[in-house]
Protein backbone atom coordinates (compact mmCIF):
# COMPACT_ATOMS: atom_id res chain seq x y z
CA UNK A 1 0.00 0.00 0.00
CA UNK A 2 1.33 3.43 -0.89
CA UNK A 3 1.04 6.03 1.83
CA UNK A 4 0.77 9.65 0.85
CA UNK A 5 1.45 12.33 3.43
CA UNK A 6 -1.65 14.16 4.55
CA UNK A 7 -1.95 17.80 3.70
CA UNK A 8 -2.91 20.07 6.61
CA UNK A 9 -6.48 20.35 5.23
CA UNK A 10 -6.80 16.54 5.25
CA UNK A 11 -6.52 16.56 9.04
CA UNK A 12 -10.06 17.92 9.38
CA UNK A 13 -13.21 16.40 7.87
CA UNK A 14 -15.02 18.07 5.00
CA UNK A 15 -18.77 18.38 5.66
CA UNK A 16 -19.53 17.97 1.95
CA UNK A 17 -17.79 14.56 1.86
CA UNK A 18 -18.28 13.12 5.33
CA UNK A 19 -20.43 10.58 7.17
CA UNK A 20 -20.55 9.48 10.82
CA UNK A 21 -20.32 5.79 11.73
CA UNK A 22 -21.27 4.72 15.26
CA UNK A 23 -19.83 1.23 15.79
CA UNK A 24 -21.48 -1.24 18.19
CA UNK A 25 -22.39 1.04 21.10
CA UNK A 26 -24.56 -1.69 22.56
CA UNK A 27 -26.16 -2.44 25.91
CA UNK A 28 -24.47 -5.68 26.94
CA UNK A 29 -21.13 -4.76 25.38
CA UNK A 30 -21.12 -1.48 27.33
CA UNK A 31 -21.41 -3.38 30.62
CA UNK A 32 -17.84 -4.67 30.08
CA UNK A 33 -16.37 -1.19 29.58
CA UNK A 34 -14.68 0.85 32.33
CA UNK A 35 -17.27 3.40 33.55
CA UNK A 36 -15.15 6.51 32.93
CA UNK A 37 -14.17 5.42 29.43
CA UNK A 38 -17.76 4.49 28.58
CA UNK A 39 -19.10 7.80 29.90
CA UNK A 40 -16.60 9.70 27.74
CA UNK A 41 -17.39 7.60 24.68
CA UNK A 42 -21.15 8.09 25.05
CA UNK A 43 -20.92 11.83 25.81
CA UNK A 44 -18.65 12.46 22.82
CA UNK A 45 -20.64 10.20 20.50
CA UNK A 46 -23.70 12.31 21.34
CA UNK A 47 -21.71 15.43 20.41
CA UNK A 48 -20.77 13.84 17.08
CA UNK A 49 -24.37 12.81 16.39
CA UNK A 50 -25.65 16.34 17.07
CA UNK A 51 -22.89 17.78 14.91
CA UNK A 52 -23.79 15.34 12.13
CA UNK A 53 -27.41 16.48 12.44
CA UNK A 54 -26.33 20.14 12.12
CA UNK A 55 -24.48 19.37 8.90
CA UNK A 56 -27.02 16.84 7.60
CA UNK A 57 -24.31 14.16 7.45
CA UNK A 58 -25.27 10.57 6.85
CA UNK A 59 -25.30 8.71 10.18
CA UNK A 60 -24.63 4.97 10.08
CA UNK A 61 -24.99 2.71 13.11
CA UNK A 62 -23.83 -0.89 13.47
CA UNK A 63 -24.94 -3.51 15.95
CA UNK A 64 -22.72 -6.55 16.43
CA UNK A 65 -24.85 -9.66 16.97
CA UNK A 66 -27.64 -7.77 18.82
CA UNK A 67 -29.33 -10.97 19.97
CA UNK A 68 -26.29 -11.60 22.18
CA UNK A 69 -24.98 -8.08 22.81
CA UNK A 70 -28.21 -6.12 22.95
CA UNK A 71 -29.15 -3.08 20.94
CA UNK A 72 -27.67 0.40 20.70
CA UNK A 73 -27.56 2.18 24.05
CA UNK A 74 -30.84 4.04 24.71
CA UNK A 75 -29.15 7.46 25.05
CA UNK A 76 -27.40 7.00 21.71
CA UNK A 77 -30.47 5.56 20.01
CA UNK A 78 -32.63 8.48 21.23
CA UNK A 79 -30.17 11.01 19.77
CA UNK A 80 -30.03 9.47 16.29
CA UNK A 81 -31.65 11.40 13.46
CA UNK A 82 -34.70 9.80 11.85
CA UNK A 83 -32.74 9.05 8.69
CA UNK A 84 -29.92 7.16 10.46
CA UNK A 85 -29.12 3.76 8.93
CA UNK A 86 -28.90 0.83 11.34
CA UNK A 87 -27.25 -2.39 10.18
CA UNK A 88 -26.85 -5.58 12.17
CA UNK A 89 -23.60 -7.39 11.61
CA UNK A 90 -21.62 -10.48 12.48
CA UNK A 91 -18.34 -9.42 10.85
CA UNK A 92 -16.12 -7.38 13.12
CA UNK A 93 -15.62 -4.83 10.32
CA UNK A 94 -18.68 -2.95 9.17
CA UNK A 95 -17.26 -3.31 5.67
CA UNK A 96 -17.72 -7.08 5.95
CA UNK A 97 -21.50 -6.68 5.75
CA UNK A 98 -22.96 -6.26 2.24
CA UNK A 99 -25.75 -4.05 3.62
CA UNK A 100 -23.19 -1.40 4.60
CA UNK A 101 -21.53 -1.07 1.18
CA UNK A 102 -24.17 1.17 -0.44
CA UNK A 103 -24.30 3.34 2.68
CA UNK A 104 -20.66 4.40 2.38
CA UNK A 105 -21.37 6.93 -0.33
CA UNK A 106 -19.18 9.56 1.30
CA UNK A 107 -15.41 9.52 0.91
CA UNK A 108 -14.68 10.49 4.52
CA UNK A 109 -15.90 8.71 7.65
CA UNK A 110 -15.77 9.82 11.28
CA UNK A 111 -15.67 6.74 13.53
CA UNK A 112 -16.71 6.29 17.14
CA UNK A 113 -17.82 3.28 19.17
CA UNK A 114 -16.74 -0.01 20.71
CA UNK A 115 -14.41 -1.81 20.88
CA UNK A 116 -11.51 0.30 19.69
CA UNK A 117 -9.13 -2.61 19.08
CA UNK A 118 -11.64 -4.93 17.38
CA UNK A 119 -14.63 -3.59 15.44
CA UNK A 120 -13.55 0.06 15.23
CA UNK A 121 -10.02 -0.95 14.20
CA UNK A 122 -11.08 -3.49 11.59
CA UNK A 123 -13.65 -1.10 10.14
CA UNK A 124 -11.06 1.69 9.93
CA UNK A 125 -8.53 -0.58 8.24
CA UNK A 126 -11.08 -1.73 5.65
CA UNK A 127 -12.23 1.83 4.95
CA UNK A 128 -8.62 2.96 4.53
CA UNK A 129 -7.98 0.02 2.17
CA UNK A 130 -10.91 1.30 0.08
CA UNK A 131 -9.14 4.66 -0.23
CA UNK A 132 -11.38 6.53 2.20
CA UNK A 133 -10.20 9.15 4.68
CA UNK A 134 -10.92 7.96 8.23
CA UNK A 135 -11.21 10.18 11.32
CA UNK A 136 -11.31 8.46 14.71
CA UNK A 137 -12.59 10.41 17.70
CA UNK A 138 -10.32 9.02 20.43
CA UNK A 139 -12.58 10.31 23.19
CA UNK A 140 -15.60 8.61 21.61
CA UNK A 141 -14.17 5.08 21.47
CA UNK A 142 -13.56 2.58 24.26
CA UNK A 143 -12.33 -0.92 24.96
CA UNK A 144 -12.43 -3.19 27.98
CA UNK A 145 -8.83 -2.24 28.77
CA UNK A 146 -6.91 1.00 28.35
CA UNK A 147 -4.04 -0.89 26.70
CA UNK A 148 -6.26 -2.35 24.00
CA UNK A 149 -7.88 1.02 23.39
CA UNK A 150 -4.49 2.67 22.93
CA UNK A 151 -3.12 -0.12 20.76
CA UNK A 152 -6.19 0.11 18.52
CA UNK A 153 -5.74 3.87 18.16
CA UNK A 154 -2.02 3.44 17.46
CA UNK A 155 -2.63 0.85 14.74
CA UNK A 156 -5.30 3.00 13.07
CA UNK A 157 -2.95 5.99 13.07
CA UNK A 158 -0.11 3.89 11.64
CA UNK A 159 -2.46 2.78 8.86
CA UNK A 160 -3.30 6.39 7.97
CA UNK A 161 -6.36 7.29 10.05
CA UNK A 162 -6.53 10.75 11.57
CA UNK A 163 -6.86 10.48 15.34
CA UNK A 164 -8.50 13.45 17.05
CA UNK A 165 -11.34 14.23 19.43
CA UNK A 166 -15.05 14.80 19.01
CA UNK A 167 -14.51 18.54 19.58
CA UNK A 168 -11.67 18.71 17.05
CA UNK A 169 -13.89 17.15 14.40
CA UNK A 170 -17.02 19.14 15.37
CA UNK A 171 -15.19 22.47 15.19
CA UNK A 172 -13.25 21.25 12.15
CA UNK A 173 -16.55 20.79 10.34
CA UNK A 174 -17.65 24.27 11.46
CA UNK A 175 -14.43 26.04 10.37
CA UNK A 176 -15.65 29.41 11.75
CA UNK A 177 -17.57 31.01 14.60
CA UNK A 178 -20.41 33.49 14.37
CA UNK A 179 -23.18 31.33 12.94
CA UNK A 180 -26.28 29.90 14.58
CA UNK A 181 -24.81 26.46 13.91
CA UNK A 182 -21.68 27.46 15.86
CA UNK A 183 -23.81 28.64 18.80
CA UNK A 184 -25.75 25.36 18.91
CA UNK A 185 -22.62 23.18 18.75
CA UNK A 186 -20.76 25.38 21.26
CA UNK A 187 -23.53 24.79 23.81
CA UNK A 188 -22.96 21.04 23.50
CA UNK A 189 -19.32 21.25 24.62
CA UNK A 190 -19.82 23.41 27.71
Amino acid sequence: MNFHPLSPRDLLPDPARCALLVVDMQERLSAAMPAESLDSAVRNTLLLIETAREFNLAVLVSEQYPRGLGHTLPAVRAALPDNAHLVEKISFSCCGEPAFSPLFAQHEVILCGMETHVCVLQTALDLLAQGRRVYVAADAVCSRTADNRQLGLDLMQQAGAVIGSAEIFAFGLLRAAGSERFKRISKLVK
